[in-house]
């Protein structure tokens, strides 16, 4: 298969310094696997960022939760992808759920996003997903593919780009897809991707999971043959994010 495990840490809108200094201790104390094995990025709020990038393990590495969508400039409140560049950022989360729902950021302007940071040089988490009035209409893949399209239709070269499937109905309820739904939906994703854009890109291209994963559950959605990680939420502010990374070792042995 030859793709390297992926687990990315999103820590929302949370922490003080305080918080942030012991979360970074743990993490930098804690053995893991090499990068060889497992990579892993984390991703503070952008006021944490240099503290986080300064403080961190060199074998972690640091993500921004998002990025405006074009060049800096008249953007009051935004953080474009040139500042992250600036800041030796390498990776930006594009699309949370979060954004698409409560901010009403749509497919198109997402694939905007997408591509321009990309473009900047970054590497780019993309996030989709269903709510679930979508997943029992049925039109999980519908819309999994739709939003899949509007980054497709605006990307050519996949080689930095990490997908990450987040089902919103299991996103901080404690709710999960189980190995086999997750399983599932990547495997169709990876159909779409291998339907699309071409069969290099699907079997390359990591797809990962996010959505209530927890130090209990990482190990049987790390073996399921087409889930290539984690975007890990609460838990990635705990010391369980160590177990789940470690679920990485999984993979390795299948």
């Amino acid at each position: 298969m030859g793709r390297k495990f992926f687990v990315g840490g999103n820590w929302k809108c949370n922490g003080t310094t305080e918080e942030v200094k012991k979360i970074v201790s743990i993490l930098n104390g804690r053995e893991v696997p090499s990068q060889d094995v497992v990579e892993v990025v984390i991703s503070p709020p952008f006021v944490f960022l240099p503290l986080v990038k300064s403080s961190l393990r060199p074998d972690f590495h640091v993500a921004a939760q998002n990025c405006w969508v074009k060049k800096g400039g008249a953007f009051t409140g935004e953080v474009s992808a040139e500042m992250l560049v600036n800041l030796n950022i390498p990776w930006v989360i594009i699309g949370h759920s979060e954004r698409r729902l409560i901010l009403k950021e749509s497919n198109e302007f997402i694939g905007d996003k997408v591509a321009y940071a990309l473009s900047q040089g970054l590497k780019v988490i993309a996030c989709i997903g269903e709510t679930l009035e979508q997943r029992e209409a049925g039109s999980t893949m519908e819309v999994v593919a739709a939003q899949t399209k509007a980054i497709a239709a605006k990307v050519s070269n996949w080689v930095d780009v990490v997908l990450a499937y987040e089902p919103v109905w299991a996103i901080g309820t404690g709710k999960v897809a189980t190995p086999a739904q997750a399983q599932e939906v990547h495997s169709e994703l990876r159909k779409w991707l291998q339907a699309n854009v071409s069969p290099e890109v699907a079997a390359s291209t990591r797809i990962i999971y996010g959505g209530s994963v927890t130090a209990a559950n990482c190990k049987e959605l790390a073996a399921q043959p087409d889930v290539d990680g984690f975007l890990v939420g609460g838990a990635s502010l705990k010391p369980e994010f160590i177990d789940i990374i470690k679920s990485a070792e999984v993979k390795k042995n299948t």
